[in-house]
């Protein structure tokens, strides 16, 4: 690739200057900053956010660098209906997650995802349930790292990402430690507007390079799949998506901080509409990369790492198929973009780990200070952690399936019985979860170099997979339900409240 692209470089240290700024400001907004009212402000922002602010910072968790990266990379590699199927199954999953599990997790005053399983089932288990959270919050940073990795990369001119994510990573967990979840509420909202006018401006731009609408839109092929078994795989991915985006403690950390229920739920049900609407640019971006002419536009060697690398489709767009100004715009925006998305997993995954992993099980009588303290301490080793995780996988689309794959398989079923099963108990909580991670486990995951173990019909000579992942989810609910009521004389259950 070409040197550094200094207008660019110059633009992302902008931006980042802008969303720092405004994190420091509005970590300065709260209220209480000391007792358990100060832990309560840097977990929940003292559960006094606005609907218009909850509303934009749902829908930026999901509209991030891995979700506009991911879109547009799936787009050009698999086509539009793989490539709309993210913001299709997210908003899906956003109208479920308001319309029935947001109002009755804020009527609780919980404070975590995690929280249902402790008041059901005890803390032990509890803490069972929330190791794959935080591993899934983990992977979703790892994957919006990659998209800023590549991102910077672009902007420096090179091709390894390693550099670029290092940096990346360092300065991403650097503003996080600084700011609770009211700076990273409000750090959103200025990213999804960063995303909305960096893309919406060079959209037209790379559609003309690429011959004009009809032509990207023709790229788009015939909206039907190519047998039953690629509609039977969709169907599975895009349940995945929507049920398996709802356990995620990143989302009901936003619910939980609303003023109320009735914000909580609207919150949630408004940012189903607005992810749907994010999801359009990133699609016609990748389907115009299908048709440019990349040796033309940018040059062979460009042409070469876009098949190559698609995970850097985005920003190579941004850098060549536009006008210099607008690409400029269009790169600090989402690398800025991306940068305040990483906060938001982080942080939620050290809420988990130092609320309902060390106060609530190792030490109840921890003060809010101390908590406080470790939450900030746990945002830097989960950070490296993500970090080590983005060099090794580089994949965003990998990245992002398997975050889902995690929470979908395992901890759906649980927090649906959790919340809405009254006979509910710790007994069958524990072997429904150990039945789902062995049927998904048993699928094996390519990502991860996990080999398969189960004999689960083989479907690859269409490189297509048996839909194991719904075969998982489904057997641990069954068992789940089944072992709750023969085991209930032993261990009775517990009301949620």
């Amino acid at each position: 690739m070409a040197g550094v692209f200094w207008p660019g470089l110059i633009a992302i240290a902008v931006f980042y200057g802008v969303v720092f700024v405004l994190g420091v400001w509005a970590s300065k907004q709260g209220g209480e900053t000391e007792g358990e009212g100060g832990l309560e402000e840097l977990i929940l922002a003292g559960r006094s956010l606005p609907l218009w602010v909850g509303f934009l910072t749902m829908t930026a968790t999901w509209v991030g660098g891995g979700y506009i990266n991911g879109t547009a990379q799936t787009t050009y590699t698999s086509g539009i209906l793989w490539g709309a199927q993210a913001g299709v199954g997210y908003a899906l999953s956003l109208l479920l997650g308001g319309l029935v599990f947001a109002r009755v997790m804020r009527r609780h005053n919980f404070a975590t995802l995690v929280d249902p399983f402790e008041r059901r089932y005890g803390n032990k288990v509890a803490v069972l349930m929330m190791l794959p959270a935080v591993f899934a919050e983990t992977l979703w940073s790892a994957a919006i790292l990659v998209a800023l990795g590549t991102t910077f990369a672009t902007v420096l001119g090179v091709t390894n990402l390693t550099l670029a994510i290092t940096i990346s990573a360092a300065i991403a967990i650097g503003y996080t430690v600084l700011g609770g979840m009211r700076a990273v509420a409000y750090t959103d909202v200025i990213q999804l507007g960063f995303i909305a006018v960096g893309l919406g401006v060079a959209l037209p731009f790379v559609i003309g390079a690429a011959g004009g609408l009809g032509a990207v839109t023709s790229a788009a092929g015939a909206l039907s799949f190519g047998s039953a078994r690629e509609t039977v795989m969709w169907s599975d991915f895009t349940l995945l998506l929507i049920l398996g985006g709802i356990p995620w403690n990143v989302y009901f950390q936003r619910v939980l901080s609303a003023k109320n229920e009735n914000t909580a739920a609207g919150l949630s049900i408004g940012a189903a509409v607005a992810c749907l609407l994010m999801a359009i640019p990133p699609v016609l971006l990748g389907l115009a990369a299908r048709e440019l002419d990349w040796a033309t536009v940018a040059s062979p060697e460009i042409a070469d790492l876009v098949v190559s690398q698609p995970t850097m489709v985005l920003p190579l767009l941004l850098r060549y198929a536009v006008p210099t100004a607008v690409g400029v715009v269009g790169l600090g925006a989402v690398a800025a973009a991306v940068m305040s998305s990483v906060d938001s997993s982080i942080l939620s995954a050290a809420s988990l780990l130092a609320w309902n992993g060390y106060r609530r099980l190792l030490a109840p009588k921890a003060s809010a200070e101390t908590v406080g303290k470790l939450v900030r301490g746990l945002v830097v080793g989960l950070g490296i952690v993500a970090t080590i995780i983005a060099l090794t996988v580089g994949n965003v689309s990998a990245l992002w399936y398997l975050c889902g794959d995690v929470i979908y398989c395992v901890l759906f079923p649980q927090l649906a019985m959790a919340l809405f099963d009254k006979r509910a108990n710790w007994i069958g909580a524990v072997s429904g979860f150990g039945v789902s991670v062995f049927m998904r486990l048993g699928g094996g995951d390519a990502t991860l170099g996990l080999p398969s173990f189960l004999g689960y019909p083989d479907w690859t000579a269409d490189e297509l997979e048996f839909p194991f992942r719904t075969v998982a989810m489904l057997s641990g609910l069954i068992v789940a339900l089944v072992v709750s009521r023969l085991t209930a004389s032993v261990a009775p259950p517990k009301p949620l409240g």
